[in-house]
């Protein structure tokens, strides 16, 4: 019997779909780097333009295949049931692109008053504990004593790749920002577990309108800040925006939501750690930066701890068919 979450996704299948998001989550900082030094855009401004362009690039890939065939797709199903799977959808669409918006701006705006470090390690770090508790008091998943050393290495390694050797400063404003963006995030990967165990996930109809949400909900925040940048390279700001838009964005958040309803909610977010690691390669062999020794010790902790993570997920998922 084949090793399958209730969402449908092999487990082997989700881990590859959260691994490839996560490295591809990681190339966004670089590419945003390129992008504030071609313009004046600024980061709520690019964070719109990423939804934005990622819900049109989304639309236009659901626009493009084939459709069912009339009377196929709802058959057997009446006007009562067909509304309420509408109004499950559309919950869901908000309720996910309200936790990406906020997830995104509290990041932002927290790294803006405590620095990139710091708001990152209380970010991300922060993540993996308040998913591991919501989903033990939630959907009653256990870590195990594996999972719990594979959390604690993964967090270790982003604290020593992120603190390690710079100067940082600690503001309490940006640190209560920090948990605001990590728990939103928490709530949003929760959410997609317990969809995709009852079997209501959509990977592509999620980050579809949740994209739609997160830019109306963004599009305030970006006309005050500016919407429409200055630059004397359009083109290259062009083509940068639309990589952010289509791989770090509309390619990383569908296979995200895909894996995220397959696979534990902790495993999900230690995995997503994979994006500090993708960016500090990508800032030694892109951007020219020194590969330090904390750089190298905690992107060695945080790969052993995700790979660690992953065997188990996968051996556990064979031992189900086995104990049922």
């Amino acid at each position: 019997m084949s090793n399958t979450a209730v969402s449908g996704l092999p487990i082997g299948r989700g881990l590859l779909c959260l691994i490839v998001a996560g490295a591809a989550w990681g190339t966004a900082g670089a590419a945003a780097s390129l992008v504030y030094r071609a313009s004046d855009m600024g980061p709520v401004a690019l964070s719109f333009w990423r939804c934005a362009v990622g819900f049109a690039l989304l639309l236009a890939v659901r626009l493009l295949r084939p459709r069912p065939r009339p009377g196929v797709e709802n058959a057997g199903t009446d006007g009562t049931a067909v509304a309420v799977a509408f109004r499950r959808k559309a919950l869901r669409a908000v309720a996910t692109g309200v936790g990406l918006a906020v997830f995104q701006t509290a990041y932002f705006t927290a790294v803006d008053a405590t620095g990139l470090a710091v708001g990152t390690v209380v970010t991300l770090g922060a993540g993996p504990v308040f998913i591991a508790l919501g989903a033990r008091l939630t959907l009653g998943e256990r870590l195990g004593r594996g999972g719990v050393m594979a959390v604690a290495g993964a967090l270790t390694g982003l604290a020593v790749l992120a603190l390690g050797g710079e100067g940082t400063t600690v503001r309490p404003w940006g640190v209560l920002l920090a948990l605001l963006s990590a728990a939103a995030y928490s709530v949003m990967t929760l959410l997609t577990r317990r969809w995709g165990r009852d079997g209501g996930a959509d990977a592509a109809s999620t980050s579809l309108w949740a994209f739609a949400v997160t830019s109306l909900c963004l599009l305030p925040f970006a006309l005050a800040e500016g919407l429409l940048p200055h630059t004397a390279e359009p083109v290259r700001l062009g083509w940068l925006l639309v990589y952010i838009a289509a791989v770090p964005t509309a390619l990383a958040y569908a296979l995200y939501f895909a894996g995220a309803a397959a696979v534990r909610s902790a495993t999900v977010s230690v995995i997503m750690l994979l994006e500090p690691v993708s960016a500090a390669v990508l800032a030694v062999v892109l951007l020219g930066e020194h590969l330090t020794a904390p750089t190298l010790a905690g992107t060695l902790l945080m790969l052993g701890s995700v790979a660690g993570l992953a065997v188990a997920e996968t051996r556990g998922a064979r031992r189900e068919p086995q104990r049922a």
